[in-house]
């Protein structure tokens, strides 16, 4: 009986597990990242648009601009020219110019550092809440995997305006169904997700700096591991060839 409990508690775990990532705080679900870390090209990209979008209220304080340079394959010139602003040297973390103070007046609350944000939310997640800002009744921002977000469309110049088609359920409540572009911005939006794909390919990779070598180094102990099972069959096949 504990067994089949315990089966039964496995099974729910793991439905559970392949599920939860795949809907919104909002509803809906969620959209494709489809972002791969070892496209340095796609991660420079993404750090001068964290730089340029996000830094000026979200820090990355677990990353140095040194690290940075080194896994990206960009010389340590060239990260200071582009992708440092004031007076933050190449051993320097980076962080927010915002003070704690001005932020909690100006926006309510401090705004959290992003350094692990695709691993607690998850890059699907922040690929979608990056691509559905809206423009609701009111005028202002509203995102449709998170609702009421406090945090601005920042990129709606690049992505455009967009707007909300609701839906009304048996209940009467009305929940936003779809997202139409009302304004064009700077990109198509084909050129808008591959932008965000960048932007969400560098958090992936700045959550986790290690993996870049981990899977490296990952592939060579699996072959060490074929090599070392093949050697030690030939041994055993010869030390048990006295034994027969």
């Amino acid at each position: 009986m504990k067994l089949k409990s315990f089966v039964v508690l496995l099974s729910l775990a793991a439905i559970i597990t392949a599920t939860a990532p795949t809907f919104a705080a909002g509803g809906g679900e969620l959209e494709h990242a489809n972002v791969n870390v070892r496209d340095t090209a796609a991660a420079q990209r993404g750090a001068q648009l964290f730089v340029n979008y996000c830094m000026a209220c979200h820090g990355a304080s677990y990353m140095r601009y040194g690290r940075l340079a080194a896994d990206l394959d960009l010389s340590e010139d060239t990260v200071m020219k582009n992708l440092v602003f004031g007076d933050a040297k190449i051993g320097d973390t980076m962080k927010t110019a915002m003070q704690p103070d001005d932020a909690v007046k100006w926006l309510g609350k401090v705004p959290p550092d992003l350094s692990v944000i695709a691993r607690s939310r998850g890059v699907d997640w922040l690929y979608t809440y990056m691509t559905t800002f809206y423009q609701d009744a009111s005028g202002g921002w509203n995102n449709k995997v998170l609702p009421n977000a406090s945090m601005p469309h920042v990129m709606w110049q690049l992505q455009g305006i967009q707007k909300p088609v609701y839906v009304t359920d048996e209940a009467g409540i009305e929940t936003v169904d779809e997202l139409v572009l009302h304004r064009a911005g700077l990109e198509t939006p084909e050129e808008y997700e591959e932008t965000v794909r960048d932007l969400v390919t560098f958090l992936a990779y700045l959550s986790e700096p290690a993996q870049l070598q981990r899977k490296s180094i990952g592939i060579w102990v699996l072959l060490f591991l074929a090599f070392f099972t093949m050697i030690a069959y030939l041994l055993k096949v010869e030390y048990w060839r006295d034994v027969h």
